[in-house]
């Protein structure tokens, strides 16, 4: 009997695979849960004590006139770079100790914020060439780029919009038996063509860790356990989180989404005209603009849409 059951198991478990293996999967299909994977529900917040939330404000006119060529300028810290457990500077910096870890806590929110546009439909301009373009400018502070007008990286960088943005929180919290990081992050995004902002958000990350006690024995281990939360792991996740809670909140441009796959096709026919080889009709004469909330297929996919150039002349 013990045989039997044995077999039998094998044989469901083998055509379970083989049924999944022979299954085709396509591509291009309706991405569930795209504007909310990863985003904090209220039961969230609760089950890891956060009371951080993220506030935004879009522009009406963003589906209208989205910006396609995003630059990601250097962030400011507010903390001025010390390493703060419960408001208090631990250890000891120089001035250029700190200009440099100030420099390290807001580029590490940076790159959070410029990994998750980068995940959108978005071009951006690498992180080194914006860099490289202020620096050569003597835009090394955040007084000097405040100061520089907003249509200037436009000519510098090529870009629809830049983003600005400050670290507002990033400290340590410890008290014996709660510990936590708290990390915020303000961002505007921009329009180098008219100077109106299209994005605002601002939003603070509480990675908490709590213990409760029963005995004075379980108070001295719980004490020290709670001092695992502040290890740099779990900062980094904090970071990271302060970005993708912030680009959630940015709906999805479905205006830069048709033009991207107009100028990749456009791309397509030319290099087929340039190999000599015959040229399907892969972009039909008439196309109806889809829906909003409609989801990215393929059907959408072969659909005309505004050339890059026009989306980036839009707001000239």
């Amino acid at each position: 009997m013990c045989r039997f059951c044995l077999l039998l198991c094998l044989v469901l478990i083998f055509t379970g695979c083989a049924n999944q293996q022979s299954e085709r999967q396509p591509f291009f299909q309706p991405e569930q849960g795209l504007d909310v994977h990863g985003r904090k529900s209220w039961f969230d917040h609760l089950v890891e004590t956060d009371p951080g939330q993220a506030d935004c404000v879009v522009a009406k006119d963003y589906q209208q006139n989205p910006p396609l060529r995003i630059a990601v300028l250097p962030f400011a810290d507010r903390n001025g770079g010390q390493y703060l457990i419960d408001g208090v500077p631990v250890v000891r910096r120089s001035t250029e100790e700190r200009q440099k870890w100030a420099w390290t806590y807001a580029n590490r929110l940076r790159r959070t914020v410029d990994g998750y546009l980068a995940q959108r439909e978005f071009v951006l301009v690498p992180l080194p060439m914006v860099d490289a373009a202020l620096a050569d400018r003597g835009i090394t502070d955040a007084e000097k780029l405040r100061a520089v007008p907003v249509a200037q990286f436009d000519r510098w960088l090529g870009a629809d919009a830049v983003v600005y943005g400050e670290v507002v929180d990033y400290e340590a919290y410890y008290a014996l038996l709660v510990a936590m990081w708290r990390v915020g992050a303000r961002v505007r995004m921009v329009s180098t063509h008219d100077g109106h902002e299209i994005f605002s958000a601002v939003d603070r990350r509480y990675a908490v860790d709590t213990h409760p006690v029963l005995d004075p024995v379980d108070f001295g281990i719980n004490s020290a356990l709670a001092l695992l939360q502040l290890r740099d792991v779990t900062l980094a996740r904090a970071e990271d989180e302060v970005g993708r809670e912030i680009l959630l909140r940015l709906p999805t441009a479905r205006r830069n989404i048709m033009a991207l796959r107009r100028q990749a096709l456009l791309g397509v026919r030319n290099l087929d005209l340039e190999n000599g080889s015959p040229v399907s009709p892969l972009v039909p004469e008439t196309v109806e603009t889809p829906e909003e909330g409609a989801v990215d297929t393929p059907a959408a996919a072969s659909q005309p849409a505004a050339d890059l150039t026009q989306v980036r002349g839009s707001r000239r």
